[in-house]
């Protein structure tokens, strides 16, 4: 399997074999792996250095997976993978209300984790899709290869994923797209997505930096029973 060159991921996982056999498999395939294992120093050695993704166990000692999404998410911009055994909806959407963009269940495949890795980490150097030109749609800018946004020349902070989701929209600017094709398009095909619930989870977010007020949005719409569309003729 392909790899996107050049990529560095932190690992913080208590489970020390776990830990050898994924950063095992991961150096094989050409991506430098750094282990931690707890969550205070998992978040001391993400601020400390630069890597391209983080990958986080939810069950951590000194300090849980979410404290430490949260606290890195409000910091950087950097991907965040969940990994945990928990399997219940609640779990996963906490996760990504919190900032992560993606959530890899327990016991993973270390080909799937790979293909996810590559993925965020291609998405947040502004290689996906079919679209490398600016996009502007009303007061939005959204710059593909940069990976930047704005509104009203302001740049927006956004995670990988609500920029993902940003950008899908931009593209289809005036289009009502449903939640399977938003996953389809942000995630690469619905079965590997997170559950509905997490695209509502994403859209209010992006919502909340667009300004958007959620009750009578003038950006992103709802079209109830259906999906969302981003204004063609959104006006700032």
């Amino acid at each position: 399997m392909s790899t996107t060159p050049s990529i560095e991921v932190l690992l913080i996982e208590d489970d020390v074999h776990l830990a050898r056999l994924t950063a095992e498999y991961l150096e094989r395939h050409g991506v430098r792996t750094c282990c931690v294992g707890d969550g205070e120093r998992g978040l001391a050695e993400a601020t400390r250095r630069t890597f391209d993704a983080i990958l986080i166990d939810v069950m951590l000692p000194r300090m849980d997976g979410l404290a430490v999404c949260r606290e890195l998410r409000a910091r950087s911009a950097v991907p965040i993978l969940m990994l945990t055994a928990r399997g219940e909806e609640a779990d996963r959407v906490m996760g990504l209300e919190l900032g992560a963009d993606d959530y890899v269940p327990k016991p993973f495949s270390s080909r799937e984790l790979l293909a996810r890795i590559n993925a965020q980490v291609r998405r947040s150097r502004g290689l996906l899709g079919p679209t490398r030109e600016v996009l502007r749609v009303g007061p939005l800018s959204v710059n593909p290869g940069a990976r930047r946004a704005s509104l009203n020349g302001v740049e927006l902070a956004l995670t990988q994923h609500e920029f993902a989701l940003l950008r899908a929209l931009a593209e289809r600017a005036g289009r009502v797209l449903s939640r399977d094709q938003l996953l389809e398009l942000v995630k690469g095909g619905p079965e590997d997505g997170p559950v509905d619930r997490a695209i509502d989870v994403h859209v209010s977010r992006l919502r909340q930096k667009l300004g958007d007020d959620a009750r009578s949005p003038r950006l992103l719409k709802t079209v109830r029973g259906v999906g969302y569309v981003l204004e063609q003729e959104a006006s700032s």
